[in-house]
């Protein structure tokens, strides 16, 4: 049995033509509801949130649009009323 021998043209890694290819998945940010996240979704605020260190609250159904993903505790950014926040997307669903 004559197996093919496979070569990276870019980095010259070498692998056999069966063996299995496994693709890092990377940084993977889901919702409320368990959907997975990608950089340019919108999303909408699920319940009231208060801003830290003002008085203001983002209210209900607030939608912010084009997210990034991030890694931390904070998962995603975005611009809600015209100002940038760093965000929890278990507040959020996939709009």
């Amino acid at each position: 049995m004559q197996r093919s021998q496979l070569v990276c043209p870019e980095c010259a890694h070498e692998w056999l033509e069966t063996e299995e290819v496994v693709e890092d998945e990377g940084l993977q940010v889901f919702d409320a509801h368990g959907t997975r996240l990608v950089d340019g979704d919108d999303v909408v605020l699920l319940k009231d949130l208060r801003v830290k260190g003002s008085s203001t609250a983002i209210k209900q159904g607030t939608r912010v649009k084009s997210i990034r993903l991030q890694t931390g505790d904070h998962n995603f950014s975005g611009r809600v009323d015209g100002q940038a926040m760093n965000l929890k997307s278990e507040f959020f669903k996939k709009a």
